[in-house]
């Protein structure tokens, strides 16, 4: 199988193309920056200006499945020019490629598989959110994903199987939350976010690129949640950041207010709930080597400590 990987220099797409060339996969790559294009065995990138609608077409050269993974981080403050940004990476990176596609009739793609994120599920601290789930939440992020998925969805036009993953909160010691999240506890000043009762649904970096493999291997189509089995609230997560760095915690609650008079309105990120079910993508058969939080944390921090959580999946205990 040779893989497109947009976003394969990323966080997430650096796990991903190395998951790959496990199996033996080779991977074709796109780029916005040239100084990034190498030529190597089964590693073979190519540039692309998704502003300018630019790309080089001989990237899907022997292609069956592309992994969209583009799109500017949530994770900048949201002045009104940089939402803009936020929805025009997303929507004018899968234009050009599905523009590419329509003008490439000898193309050897069949399947679309796409980051989502789970920011389109509402705020709320009781529900469990499936993929089933029509309700959006009336935030940007809501109107990011909703926008999103409705051009991932113009692939199935096309012909081709369309995956779409929606993402939690990324865990890795290379990238993402988790260090900013593990910085204000290293240096003893790490409390959670307000009442600290919102839910975090979180997934080990690893887990994440197995999910979309899985997808790819098995040519599933539709929606999957691409979450662990056991979320936990902002303040389990902020205690046991502190526990894997053996770092103690003693202040109170930071409030609202403070966050949201330093980052703007993307502090609606670091307090929004959504509590989300991996029930989907686990009766594919995909099984999670990081089930737990502490589990995840032991392993990116190199902490042997006692796990002492449950490995069972507390989210089948929920009901809505």
């Amino acid at each position: 199988m040779k893989v497109l990987i947009t976003g394969a220099t990323g966080l997430v797409g650096s796990e991903l193309v190395s998951q790959c060339h496990e199996k033996g996969y080779a991977v074709n790559y796109l780029t916005t920056r040239k100084n990034k294009i190498v030529s190597e065995d089964k590693y073979q990138g190519f540039f692309w200006n998704p502003t300018a609608g630019e790309i080089d077409s001989k990237c899907l050269d022997g292609v069956s499945v592309i992994i969209n993974l583009a799109g500017a981080s949530i994770s900048k403050r949201w002045t009104p020019s940089y939402r803009k940004e936020i929805i025009d990476s997303r929507v004018n990176t899968l234009e050009l490629l599905r523009n590419t596609l329509l003008n490439n009739e000898n193309h050897s793609v069949k399947s679309l598989i796409s980051a989502s994120a789970i920011g389109i599920y509402p705020n709320s601290l009781s529900n469990l959110y499936t993929e089933n789930e029509d309700s959006v939440d009336d935030s940007f992020l809501g109107e990011v994903v909703s926008v999103w998925e409705k051009k991932i969805n113009e692939f199935k036009s096309l012909g081709l199987t369309v995956a779409k993953v929606r993402i939690g909160l990324v865990m890795s010691k290379d990238g993402g939350a988790l260090p900013e999240m593990a910085k204000p506890v290293r240096n003893y000043v790490g409390a959670a976010f307000g009442s600290g009762e919102q839910w975090q649904s979180w997934v080990h970096v690893t887990d994440l690129a197995a999910i979309f493999l899985h997808i790819a291997m098995y040519k599933l189509k539709g929606t999957y949640n691409g979450v662990g089995p056991n979320p936990v609230t902002n303040s389990k997560l902020v205690k046991e950041i502190a526990k894997a760095l053996d770092q103690p915690l003693f202040l109170p609650n930071i409030p609202k207010f403070i966050m949201y008079t330093v980052l703007g309105k993307m502090a609606y990120i670091l307090f929004a709930s959504q509590r989300v079910s991996s029930k989907k993508i686990e009766e594919e058969g995909f099984i999670f080597q990081y089930a737990n939080i502490c589990q995840a944390l032991g392993a990116i921090y190199d902490n042997n400590a006692e796990c002492l959580e449950s490995k069972t999946n507390v989210t089948k205990q929920f009901v809505n």
